[in-house]
C-alpha cells in the first residue's frame, strides 16, 4: 500500500516513502521525480515552514488545458504552475500536509477556519457518521460554522452534544454555531461531499 496524493489535472503529484510512513503519519508526500510542488503565497512566492498556502505544481505531470475552456484554463495555470486550490503546509523535511480546499475556509473573528480540521475530529464521535462544515454569515464575527451531521444508524444527536465534544479538541472559534442532521450527502461520482449544494441549500430562502 502507498500513500499518494494527486488530481485529475496532474496525476499523481505527491508520495510518501513506505519507510517513512509512520514518521510522517498525516502527510500526503514529498514531489514526485518527475514534477515539481510548492506551497504559496496569494502572490506565488514560497512560504515558510509551518505556514499554510496553495500547493501548486509544475512539470509533465499537470495537463496542458481544459478541453475548449480557455479561461479556466488561464485561471489554473499561471507561469507554469497548475494551481490545484489545495490549502497545505510543508515542513522542513519538504513534506506537504494537505489542509483543506481553498473554497471551504471561511475566516470567523479575523480567524482563518479549515473545516476539514474539525471535520475529521467530528469523526472521532460515537455517534457521528459523516459530518461537513460550511461557512455561513454572521453579523459580528464574519463567518461562522454550520455543521451537517449524518448520525449513525439508530443514533441521534444535538448541538450541545457536538460543541461539548469539540470544546476541549479544538480551538473555540471553530466550533460551529448551528447545525441540521442529514439523511444522505450530496457526493461526487468519487464519493466526495458536495459542499457547494450545502450552501446553496442554506442560501434559500
Amino acid at each position: 500500500m502507498r500513500q499518494i496524493f494527486g488530481q485529475t489535472e496532474t496525476s499523481i503529484e505527491l508520495w510518501v516513502p513506505p519507510e517513512m510512513a509512520r514518521e510522517k503519519a498525516g502527510a500526503v508526500g514529498l514531489p514526485v521525480f518527475h514534477g515539481e510542488v510548492q506551497v504559496v503565497d496569494p502572490e506565488g512566492r514560497p512560504v515558510r515552514p509551518g505556514e499554510i498556502g496553495e500547493i501548486v505544481v509544475r512539470g509533465p505531470i499537470q495537463m496542458l488545458s481544459y478541453w475548449n475552456m480557455p479561461e479556466e484554463t488561464r485561471e489554473t495555470i499561471r507561469d507554469g504552475w497548475l494551481h490545484t486550490r489545495d490549502l497545505g503546509r510543508v515542513d522542513e523535511e519538504g513534506f506537504v500536509y494537505a489542509v483543506d480546499r481553498m473554497g471551504d475556509m471561511y475566516i470567523s473573528g479575523g480567524e482563518n477556519v479549515y473545516p476539514a480540521e474539525v471535520e475529521k475530529v467530528l469523526l472521532g464521535h460515537p455517534k457521528i457518521y459523516e459530518a461537513a462544515i460550511v461557512g455561513i454569515p454572521h453579523p459580528r464575527w464574519g463567518k461562522v460554522g454550520h455543521a451537517f451531521i449524518k448520525p449513525r444508524q439508530g443514533m441521534e444527536i444535538t448541538l450541545d452534544e457536538v460543541v461539548s465534544f469539540l470544546k476541549d479538541r479544538v480551538a473555540a472559534y471553530k466550533i460551529p454555531r448551528s447545525m441540521e442532521i442529514i439523511e444522505e450527502f450530496p457526493k461526487t461520482a468519487s464519493g466526495k461531499i458536495k459542499k457547494s449544494e450545502l450552501r446553496k441549500d442554506i442560501e434559500t430562502p
